[in-house]
């Protein structure tokens, strides 16, 4: 829908302002052999990962799927497990290409750039093809061509070689960017055509029932906002006897020193029967006890 396509557009523009200011203030080329390619590539390929990674984490489709149980009454068929297969993959399929956005945006920018790409690979150009240097060494010659992302390091006799190496390194990333953002969009496309194509819904049907889930999660969340004040809100007046908020108030609670211990500490879930969990010590103490003790009066005044 619009609102994926909208919320992966501004995840790809906060990613290149990010990898922009990233290679700015950070990257800095150690231009040292077997130093290069290590920092390189640990540029190019840690931060894509650590943002794959929160692309999983910050999908509420991945708890659905980490945390979904099938019911104790459901009975277990072969057409119910094939089709909570297909619906695991497609869910995957579904959450694996929103965690790419940023990976993928991340790479494409970081490769058009070209200087992750020519730190890594300098010193393993064939600098020969530019007659340069022709009687070092291969050791010597990979110490000099790990100096060419520097150019302050680089002696002057080879600052031509050097120059026509750093045009070679700078293409072929920018070409290896435009590739892969070419791949990722050519896929995109295939994938939503794949995915109409199978689909047993028609165009407008399809819009109705995109529509219908998007306005059932808001009022889910509505209500699931409202319930749980409620409910909460029944357990603090047992304890404080009022309710925030009211007017009128005759009456306050006065809490025990023991009710005050029972509702301190760390809140776990517990488990209470096979249907019921309480959810806080709060919540387990106005399930347990019953709402006597001490009460003061306020003036009406």
């Amino acid at each position: 829908g619009k609102e994926v396509v909208i919320a992966n557009a501004i995840i790809a523009i906060l990613t290149i302002g990010g990898q922009q200011l990233f290679s700015f203030f950070t990257f800095s080329c150690p231009c040292h052999v077997g130093q290069n390619l290590i920092y390189g590539l640990a540029f190019l390929g840690v931060p894509a990962l650590i943002l794959l990674i929160v692309g999983y984490a910050l999908n509420n489709q991945t708890w659905r799927l980490v945390m979904g149980k099938r019911s104790h009454f459901e009975r277990e068929t072969s057409s119910n497990w094939l089709l909570k297969c297909k619906l695991v993959c497609f869910v995957l399929c579904s959450i694996t290409g929103r965690a790419l956005v940023a990976p993928v945006t991340w790479l494409a920018v970081t490769l058009i750039n070209g200087s992750y790409y020519i730190c890594a690979v300098s010193e393993y150009v064939p600098v020969y093809y530019y007659g340069a240097a022709p009687n070092l060494t291969a050791s010597e010659r990979s110490r000099i061509l790990a100096t060419f992302p520097c150019r302050q390091l680089v002696p002057p006799e080879l600052t031509r070689a050097r120059d026509e190496v750093i045009l070679l390194l700078r293409y072929q990333s920018q070409v290896a960017g435009w590739l892969l953002i070419a791949v990722v969009v050519i896929t995109v496309f295939l994938s939503y055509c794949l995915a109409s194509c199978f689909s047993p819904l028609s165009f407008l049907h399809f819009r109705y029932w995109n529509s219908y889930v998007h306005n059932e999660q808001e009022l889910f969340d509505e209500a699931t906002e409202q319930h749980s004040r409620l409910y909460a809100m029944q357990n603090v007046k047992k304890f404080f006897g009022f309710v925030p908020g009211s007017e009128n108030v005759k009456e306050i609670r006065i809490p025990s020193l023991r009710e005050w211990q029972a509702i301190s500490g760390l809140a776990f879930l517990k488990r209470v029967d096979e249907e019921h969990y309480d959810y806080s010590l709060l919540h387990d103490w106005a399930l347990k006890e019953r709402a006597s003790g001490k009460y003061l009066r306020i003036d009406e005044d």
